[in-house]
């Protein structure tokens, strides 16, 4: 995968510079937007709820149409927010807590 990177160079003599890695940033901004999203933080604490549940229990209780819970489930999955485990037919889906803790230390270590 390609890294893309943006150099400042500050006035000062003695500073290397700073190098912000674009890629990086492009990652965290999909991350934010993933669970900055009001119907999937429902779904995050339905999911919590429940330990594990399928798309269909998930858009029967909510209310949607299944598309709708299917792709709020992709962005989920693609921001790793949500596990994702196939028994049969089945694929259950349950909370990723490890990345959710991982994305409160990065929210506070940015607004330190």
């Amino acid at each position: 995968m390609t890294s893309y990177s943006l150099s400042f160079s500050p006035d000062t003599a003695t500073s290397d510079g700073l190098t912000v890695e674009l890629l990086n940033v492009k990652k965290a901004a999909i991350m934010l937007r993933a669970i900055n999203h009001k119907l999937r933080q429902v779904i995050l604490k339905l999911i919590d709820e429940r330990g594990k549940m399928t798309v269909t229990e998930i858009y029967m209780h909510l209310r949607l149409e299944q598309s709708v819970a299917s792709q709020h489930l992709a962005i989920l999955r693609k921001a790793r927010f949500v596990k994702t485990e196939r028994d049969g037919k089945f694929i259950y889906y349950s909370v990723n807590y490890r990345r959710l803790q991982e994305l409160n230390k990065f929210v506070q270590e940015l607004l330190a």
